[in-house]
């Protein structure tokens, strides 16, 4: 990877967006030191053009920025930097530094698997979400099944609105089961465009 640190005076704007979510996070600069140390390190690293110097994300707050890779734009003047962020981005307490802590589009999937993941140890008697992924495996399969025959009955017999709603049932209970079986939509992903080539 060819970066041109010249155009900018030694720094380039290093965009950071969600790995999972695709959620734009923030935009910060690096020089090559700042690349070296985010690649060796494993966490996203800056240079502070206020402080003059290096600044690892979350040094003080906690809320670092996992690295997960790195790539230059066609004038080899930007980064956009791919990163796992552990706690809100932002100082404000915001997921993002633009405000809006809404996943958009297909991003949204990151979001409710996380929320899914974190149901793994809630009570099952106030979550049904907990009660899927506490009790026996089948009944989580099941629940796939079901939903299945739903979908295919209201893609031939129901409206569209009934066909996404049952669509949506779904694909929740598709990520539930993956979940207990510890299985991530990344994976799935990965296998889909794995077929893809």
């Amino acid at each position: 990877m060819k970066i041109d640190f010249q155009k900018g005076g030694g720094l380039v704007p290093a965009v950071v967006q969600d790995a999972d979510t695709l959620q734009v996070l923030m935009l910060g600069y690096m020089n090559a030191a700042a690349v070296k140390a985010t690649q060796d390190s494993g966490k996203v690293t800056f240079f502070s053009r206020s402080q003059n110097k290096l600044w690892q994300k979350g040094e003080t707050s906690g809320n670092v920025l996992n690295f997960v890779s790195m790539a230059v734009d066609c004038d080899n003047d930007t980064l956009l930097v791919m990163a796992r962020p552990v706690g809100p981005t932002c100082h404000t307490g915001t997921v993002t530094c633009f405000g809006d802590d809404k996943s958009v589009g297909l991003g949204f999937l990151a979001e409710l698997e996380a929320l899914i993941q974190g149901r793994k140890t809630a009570d099952a008697d106030s979550s049904y979400t907990a009660s899927l992924l506490q009790g026996p495996l089948r009944r989580a399969a099941q629940k796939v099944g079901e939903e299945g025959v739903e979908v295919a009955l209201a893609a031939v017999a129901e409206t569209p609105d009934k066909l996404t709603s049952e669509s949506a049932d779904l694909i929740y209970h598709l990520l539930v089961l993956l979940a207990a079986k510890d299985v991530k939509l990344a994976d799935v992903v990965a296998e889909l465009r794995g077929r893809h080539r």
